[in-house]
């Protein structure tokens, strides 16, 4: 699928976002765009005001790796930035038979799931870039049960975010915060993945259904979702503040393991324990239930 739209909003929007006065250049009430000029990155960067225009249109064919640099050097892009400017110049610069991705596999190594199914003292989960829930630990399952319960079949994080948001914004005490991420996930994803339809169909729909989400995704963000502290608050036991890594599992590029740990001692720690009390409860609960329902039903003996 080209990407010359793609290419040139984000880069666009990236140089609206520097001042004149912030790279040595004059200000001035006169400018008739927002940031620099794209003559200004030009300079800045080291090429010719011709060869900038036609990157700027989206024309990344050819276009060295010394060029993307110093572009993304110019226009100041953090990791997330310039992985997505290499990802989209990757995708310009491979056909469309080679650019195609293998289908990725439906569900986990054995392996790994049962690693999860062992991690009863941590969230932890397997999405893929497209946010689907892929598995997750029994913490991961209580944590993240509105999630499950709203996505039916395939919980989505994304969908969960924007189209259950009497759920989400419960769940995520910084609901714009969590959006935020998710759309440069899914932004970050487009742009390595141009052509995966899933991905795209899910863009389109949450577009469609959710003005918050179009809102954020003209924005042109992207993020490298690796480490960090998020704070949840669940029905049953409050707020739990969490320190999350994104692992790598080595499966493909389409997965990703998700852990979530308290810190030892802490308060936060009680409350995962807590959760882990009120997930076993309720599925001590859901199996009395069933139990009694097959004696209804005459299917105990």
């Amino acid at each position: 699928m080209p990407n010359e739209n793609e290419v040139r909003d984000f880069l666009m929007s990236r140089r609206a976002r520097i001042t004149p006065e912030s790279v040595g250049l004059p200000g001035g009430p006169g400018r008739r765009v927002p940031g620099l000029r794209r003559g200004e990155v030009a300079v800045l960067a080291g090429v010719s005001s011709e060869y900038y225009a036609r990157i700027e249109r989206g024309n990344l064919t050819g276009v060295t790796d010394t060029v993307l640099d110093a572009v993304a050097q110019t226009l100041r892009f953090d990791d997330s930035e310039r992985a997505h400017l290499f990802d989209l110049a990757r995708s310009a610069n491979t056909s469309p038979v080679r650019r195609g991705r293998p289908t990725a596999p439906a569900s986990v190594r054995p392996g790994l799931r049962h690693a999860l199914e062992a991690m009863h003292d941590v969230v932890a989960f397997v999405q893929n870039t497209r946010l689907d829930v892929v598995a997750m630990s029994d913490l991961g399952r209580a944590l993240y049960s509105d999630v499950i319960m709203a996505g039916g079949d395939q919980p989505n994080f994304a969908r969960f975010a924007f189209l259950h948001q009497d759920l989400s914004r419960r769940l995520y005490p910084d609901w714009e915060g969590a959006a935020d991420t998710s759309v440069a996930m899914l932004r970050t994803a487009a742009g390595r993945h141009p052509d995966d339809r899933a991905l795209r169909d899910l863009i389109g729909e949450l577009a469609t259904l959710s003005p918050e989400f179009r809102q954020k995704w003209a924005a042109h963000e992207v993020r490298l979702h690796t480490h960090g502290v998020k704070t949840f608050h669940h029905h049953a036991v409050g707020d739990v503040r969490l320190h999350f890594e994104n692992l790598t599992p080595g499966l493909d590029d389409e997965h990703s393991v998700i852990v979530y740990a308290a810190e030892p001692g802490s308060a936060d720690a009680e409350s995962l324990q807590l959760l882990a009390s009120w997930a076993a409860t309720r599925t001590t609960d859901a199996s009395g239930a069933s139990r009694a329902e097959d004696v209804t039903r005459g299917g105990t003996r």
